[in-house]
């Protein structure tokens, strides 16, 4: 049987993966249809493209599980997060990243490794033989779609997903907007003036939730059921929750003082991100959406600094598939009516950046050790990836199964800890620092093997 490893994807799941078994020395073909096919959301067809953030959130590996999950990969020489490291940007105690440039340099690394190739070209049909990873993510072809759907026997499970606007930086006014990170958050200077901020008052704010609450939005397709992903609900359906929504949301006044006005307390406060190295580009925190296109412009620049804004990409929404993995992949990722082919990444029904890189890491390393003849274990449920995978293969409930962020309620507790809010503190650390033990040691013996 043919020992290469095909992988279908070339996003941040399919990219970790294949850089993972290429450094274990088997020959990796990754299947990328971008750009002779494109998406709702790709801009490029560059490998480990951002769509929809630029951030892989907090980097606090003491006190927060996916800070532990970026710790854990970087122990696993990520590729995913050592690129990231590189083009960081500042946002204070989060991990964003400069996306175009980190794009470029995971796609550079992946061509450039000797076991990597790249081909471009669209997988309409899930393989008979062989030995594959799909790694498709949240917009997975619709042909392949179908294929999938036809072999598990089942509707793929959905939600529909947001983006947020980017906004050029130069044409934000600064006369009323202020850098400033909240609660001064940071190191440095710069980490303490991370975030953009534009200020409202009560007034204004009540008249942005009028605006957006009255503004044409995309309407679904016919028989498109799907809810939303509770990490990146749309700003309108936050807004339809009630009117403070927002302002204790992503609009939160708290931990910030506005120079131009130091005793004017705002009612409200819009926060945009850092999105690129030179910081050309900003975009706007929390505010997915699913305005129209016309719509957005005339609502967002109804935020004090905004008046003029341009924008250099507006916000959407797409659809996103994802398996229902406790009831069809074994606890290895295998499909189980398929076992040469695992899943990895969104579609597993993770959410987030570094989770769907994190699934396609352990998928890769466990293709390259049945490719070498080896049995690679699941990592144990105290780590952050164990308490993942273990989470989509059979820990959560297959009837109300919904993507999943990766969260200390995933980890079994440990014994002997105070409970409340006040332990919190000693428990997240209670956590971490078993995790870290445990990570080294499922490490330990690939390292041995290599």
């Amino acid at each position: 049987m043919d020992k290469t490893l095909h992988i279908v994807g070339g996003g941040m799941a399919g990219s970790e993966a294949a850089w993972q078994a290429a450094q274990l020395g088997i020959d990796v073909v990754i299947h990328e249809m971008r750009p002779k096919v494109g998406t709702f959301a790709h801009q490029t067809g560059l490998l480990g493209e951002m769509v929809c953030s630029n951030s892989f959130r907090s980097d606090d590996s003491e006190q927060n599980a996916v800070g532990l999950l970026h710790w854990e990969m970087r122990a696993a020489d990520g590729l995913i997060m050592a690129m990231a490291d590189q083009h960081r940007l500042p946002a204070g105690g989060a991990l964003a990243v400069d996306r175009d440039n980190f794009a470029q340099s995971v796609t550079d690394a992946l061509t450039a490794h000797p076991n990597i190739s790249v081909a471009f070209g669209e997988i309409t049909d899930l393989p008979d033989d062989g030995h594959w990873i799909i790694a498709t993510g949240p917009l997975t072809s619709s042909t392949l779609g179908q294929a999938i759907a036809a072999e598990t026997g089942a509707e793929a499970l959905a939600f529909f997903d947001a983006i947020a606007p980017i906004v050029y930086a130069d044409s934000i006014d600064m006369s009323q907007a202020w850098m400033q990170s909240r609660y001064d958050k940071g190191e440095t200077e710069e980490e303490r003036t991370a975030y953009l901020n534009c200020p409202m008052d009560r007034d204004q704010y009540e008249a942005f939730i009028d605006a957006l609450l009255a503004a044409d939005k995309t309407e679904f397709h016919e028989g498109e059921t799907a809810g939303y992903f509770d990490g990146c609900l749309p700003i309108e359906v936050m807004a339809e929750r009630g009117r403070e929504t927002l302002r204790h949301g992503p609009m939160k006044p708290v931990g910030l003082t506005n120079p131009h006005a130091p005793d004017v307390k705002p009612w409200a406060v819009v926060q945009l991100r850092r999105d690129n190295k030179l910081g050309t580009l900003f975009n706007i925190v929390g505010f997915q959406t699913k305005m129209k296109y016309g719509a957005q412009a005339d609502v967002f620049k109804m935020i004090p600094g905004l008046e003029n804004a341009r924008f250099a990409r507006l916000g959407g929404i797409h659809r996103n598939t994802f398996l229902n993995s406790p009831t069809l992949l074994t606890p290895d990722m295998r499909l189980r009516s398929k076992p040469h082919i695992r899943f990895a990444g969104q579609i597993t029904g993770v959410e987030g950046y570094v989770e769907s890189a994190a699934m396609g890491l352990l998928a890769g390393r466990m293709a390259a050790a049945q490719i070498m003849g080896q049995n690679l274990p699941v990592p144990p449920n105290t780590t952050a990836m164990g308490a993942l995978i273990t989470h989509i293969t059979g820990g959560a409930e297959a009837k109300t199964f919904q993507p999943m962020n990766v969260n200390f309620g995933l980890f079994p507790p440990v014994e002997g800890l105070r409970g409340g809010r006040r332990g919190r503190k000693d428990r997240y650390k209670a956590y971490t620092d078993r995790a870290k033990i445990d990570w080294h040691g499922w490490l330990a013996p690939q390292a041995k093997a290599a």
